[in-house]
C-alpha cells in the first residue's frame, strides 16, 4: 500500500474492525456519515486480505461511484492489479485481485471473492433490487466476509444493529473534525407552477446569485427530468454556466468533471448524484424538498455534498420546499443527532 495518509480516531477504529472482521469471516455493517472518508478506512483491511492472498471487491450500485473510486485505489495500490466494471468497461469479465464494480456487472461471477465491501447498501437499485443482492450473494465464496458502508442504514439494518444481529462501528464525524452542515428549510411557493412559466422561484436565484459571487459550485437536485431541463434553460437564460445531469444522459461524466474543475456554477441533478461524488466548496440546494421521492436517506445523502473537503469545511445545505415533509424532519433530525453523538465522543473540534 502506497497511501501515507493518517485516520481520525474513528477510521482507525473501524479499520481494524474490518481487519478482524476479514480474519474472522464475518459481516460488519460500516455506518459513518457522509464525508468521514470510508474509502480511506477500507485500504488497512484491503491490504491485509491482498497480503494473505485473498481476492476482494468493491461493490457499489452506481457507476458513477466506481469511477470515482478506481483512481484512489490505483493510486493506493500501485503494484496491484485492478479491475474496474461497469457498463461499457474494458475490464468486464476480468478477474483481478482487487475488484471495483457494479452490483449489475457481478452477475458475471461465481464463489470469486473472499472478501465482498458493499458500499452504499441501502442505495438505489440494489436496496430494492433482488436480483443485484443475489448476484452478490452469487459471487462471494461460502465462507467469505462482507462488509456493508453507509451513511444511511435502512430500519432493517438498525434494528439488526440495536439487537447485536449485525456487528456495527458507526462514525459520527467527518476526518476533518467539522460538524455536518445542518439544512436549512425555505419556502419558496408553488415551484412546479412557476417553472412552467419560465420562472425560478425568486428564493431559490438569490440563494444561487449569492453563491456565484462567492465563486462556490452549487448542485441543485430536483425531484424530476422535465424539473431539471427547465431548470437548466432557466438558469442559463439567467446568466448561470449551469449543465443538468440524469440516469440515462450519455455526457453525465463530462458535465461532471467539468463540474468538478469549476467551469459550471450550477450542476443540476437527479438523485444520481445523491451519493459518491465529492467537490471542493460545492453547496446544496434541494429545489421542491417536499417530493416524494426525495426520501429521508436521499436528503442526508444530498446534504452530504457539501463540506467535505478539509480546506473547505463549511456547507450551504437549503431545502427549497413547498410545504414541510415529515422525510424533511427526519432528515435534519438525523444530521442534528450525528453532530451530537460527535461532540458527545469528542470527534469534533
Amino acid at each position: 500500500m502506497e497511501w501515507k495518509g493518517e485516520l481520525s480516531a474513528g477510521q482507525e477504529k473501524a479499520a481494524r474492525s474490518i481487519v478482524e472482521a476479514i480474519r474472522k469471516k464475518e459481516e460488519l455493517l460500516i455506518w459513518a456519515v457522509c464525508g468521514s472518508g470510508k474509502t480511506e478506512l477500507l485500504f488497512q483491511g484491503i491490504e491485509f486480505a491482498l497480503n494473505k492472498g485473498l481476492r476482494v471487491c468493491i461493490a457499489t450500485p452506481r457507476t458513477d461511484v466506481v469511477l470515482e473510486l478506481a483512481p484512489r485505489f490505483h493510486q493506493a495500490f500501485q503494484s496491484v492489479r485492478i479491475a474496474a466494471l461497469y457498463g461499457g468497461s474494458t475490464d468486464n469479465g476480468t478477474l483481478s485481485p482487487l475488484v471495483i464494480s457494479t452490483t449489475h456487472q457481478l452477475l458475471r461471477y461465481k464463489e470469486a471473492f473472499d472478501v465482498i465491501i458493499i458500499d452504499e447498501v441501502d442505495a438505489f437499485p440494489y436496496a430494492i433490487d433482488q436480483t443485484l443482492q443475489y448476484a452478490v450473494k452469487k459471487s462471494r465464496k461460502p465462507q467469505s466476509t462482507r462488509i456493508y458502508l453507509t451513511a444511511t442504514p435502512s430500519e432493517q439494518m438498525k434494528r439488526n444493529a440495536e439487537n447485536g444481529r449485525l456487528r456495527t462501528i458507526q462514525i459520527p464525524a467527518r476526518y476533518h473534525r467539522r460538524p455536518l452542515p445542518e439544512p436549512a428549510f425555505k419556502w419558496c411557493g408553488n415551484w412546479k407552477r412557476y417553472l412552467s412559466r419560465e420562472i425560478l422561484p425568486f428564493p431559490v436565484k438569490r440563494w444561487l446569485f449569492k453563491h456565484k459571487e462567492l465563486q462556490q459550485p452549487v448542485f441543485l437536485f430536483v425531484p424530476s427530468i422535465p424539473a431539471l431541463k427547465s431548470a437548466v434553460s432557466l438558469l442559463k437564460k439567467g446568466q448561470f454556466q449551469a449543465e443538468g445531469v440524469h440516469a440515462d444522459d450519455p455526457d453525465r461524466n463530462e458535465k461532471v468533471n467539468s463540474f468538478r474543475e469549476e467551469k459550471l456554477d450550477v450542476l443540476v441533478a437527479t438523485t444520481i448524484l445523491e451519493r459518491g461524488v465529492t467537490v471542493k466548496k460545492a453547496q446544496v440546494g434541494v429545489l421542491g424538498a417536499e417530493s416524494a421521492v426525495f426520501t429521508e436517506s436521499a436528503l442526508v445523502q444530498m446534504a452530504g455534498r457539501a463540506g467535505r473537503h478539509p480546506q473547505f469545511t463549511e456547507g450551504d445545505v437549503c431545502f427549497f420546499h413547498f410545504g414541510k415533509t415529515a422525510s424533511m424532519n427526519a432528515a435534519r433530525r438525523h444530521i442534528r443527532n450525528m453532530n451530537k453523538l460527535a461532540k458527545k465522543e469528542k470527534l469534533i473540534d
